[in-house]
């Protein structure tokens, strides 16, 4: 199926462009429904129902652990906070150019 683009007006485009859309949109409805058929069969050859396996409490759990402490606190904004791990922030830099000692910034 070849489609002369040229030899139609600005107004065939769009409507082609509109009906091309929709057509995406079908097929990705059409292949999600496909994907979910087929994990539904996968998992009942095993004696599962997908809902099983797609528990929350069934996940594993992050491999990052739990999120640092802030160890530094901005003297200036106390919103500012720092874990001492990673890339100082500015106002650490600033400090710290500014004779402050890091341990006056501890919390």
């Amino acid at each position: 199926m070849t489609i002369d683009l040229k030899s139609m007006s600005r107004k065939e485009l769009k409507q082609l462009g509109k009906d091309v859309e929709k057509a995406i949109k079908d097929a990705e409805k059409r292949e999600r429904k496909e994907a979910l058929e087929a994990a539904e069969r996968a998992a009942a050859e095993y004696g599962f129902e997908l809902s099983e396996l797609s528990d929350e409490s069934g996940r594993r759990k992050s491999a990052k652990g739990p999120k640092a402490k802030a160890k530094y606190r901005n003297p200036q904004d106390p919103t500012q906070t720092w874990t001492g791990r990673g890339r100082k922030p500015q106002w650490i830099h600033d400090a710290l150019a500014a004779g402050i000692d890091i341990s006056e910034l501890e919390i």
